[in-house]
C-alpha cells in the first residue's frame, strides 16, 4: 500500500507541514522560533539571501519564510546556498511571497506560501511588480496561490485604510487561510507584537477560523527587528 504522503506533490507536503506549525504559533514564537515575513535584496530589503540564511542559523530559527515583494528569487537563491552547507537540515524554509492586492477598494499585502514556485498561474505575481486590474483582486491572488499548492495569509492587517475588522471578514470569505495576528506595528527594539492589535486581530482570527501567523517583516539587517 502507497503511503498518502508519498501520493502528495512536493507542496501539498510543504502545506500540510506549515498548517501543522501554524497550529503552534503563539506570542513568543516570533522572532526566535519561527519568522513568516522577511525581505531580501530580490525586492526592498538589506540582506542578501546568504547572509539571511547565516542568521537563521545563528538565531536556531526552527522555520521561516523568504517573502520578497512579487519574487521568489531571494527564496531560491537561499534555498541554492542552504543546500551547500553541511547543517541544512537544521531548520524548514518555506516558499514565500508578497503581493499587493486589492481589497475593499484599498491595497493590501497578501503574503503567499508553501506553493510551486513554478506553477504558471503564480508567474503574473512574479514579475518583480505589483499586479494590477483583475489580476490585483485578493481574491484572485488567494486562488492563484491555492491553484499552486499554497496558503494564503493577509499581513498586518491593521496597517491599512480599512480597518481590520472591515478587511478580515471579506478576506476569509475570499478564502484567506490566515492572518499576521502577532506584529509589531511599531517596529519596537527588540521586535514584539503590539499588545493591543494583536489581541484585536487574535479575536479575528478566532471568529472566522483562520490560522494565525507571525512575522518581523524585516527590511533591515537584522532578522530580529523590522528596520
Amino acid at each position: 500500500m502507497i503511503a498518502i504522503s508519498s501520493m502528495l506533490s512536493s507542496a501539498a507536503q510543504d502545506s500540510l507541514s506549515l498548517q501543522r506549525v501554524w497550529e503552534t504559533i503563539d506570542v513568543n514564537s516570533c522572532p526566535h522560533h519561527y519568522n513568516f515575513h522577511m525581505h531580501t535584496v530580490a525586492s526592498d530589503g538589506k540582506l542578501t539571501p546568504s547572509e539571511l540564511i547565516q542568521q537563521a542559523l545563528d538565531i536556531k530559527l526552527k522555520g521561516f519564510a523568504i517573502t520578497d515583494h512579487h519574487s521568489v528569487e531571494g527564496y531560491k537563491e537561499a534555498q541554492v546556498y542552504l543546500n551547500s552547507l553541511e547543517q541544512n537540515d537544521r531548520f524548514t524554509l518555506w516558499t514565500g511571497m508578497e503581493v499587493t492586492s486589492l481589497l475593499l477598494g484599498v491595497d493590501v499585502h497578501i503574503l503567499g506560501y508553501a506553493f510551486d514556485p513554478e506553477h504558471p498561474v503564480l508567474q503574473p505575481y512574479l514579475q518583480g511588480h505589483a499586479p494590477n486590474r483583475e489580476a490585483a483582486q485578493a481574491g484572485k491572488v488567494i486562488d492563484s496561490i491555492h491553484q499552486a499548492g499554497g496558503l494564503a495569509v493577509l499581513a498586518h492587517p491593521h496597517r491599512y485604510r480599512r480597518s481590520a475588522k472591515e478587511l478580515v471578514p471579506l478576506a476569509a470569505q475570499s478564502g484567506v487561510d490566515g492572518i499576521e495576528v502577532y506584529y509589531s506595528y511599531g517596529s519596537s527594539n527588540p521586535w514584539k507584537p503590539t499588545p493591543k492589535k494583536t489581541e484585536k486581530a487574535y479575536q479575528l482570527a478566532e471568529r472566522y477560523n483562520l490560522y494565525m501567523t507571525c512575522g518581523t517583516d524585516t527590511h533591515g539587517d537584522n532578522l530580529l527587528s523590522r528596520v
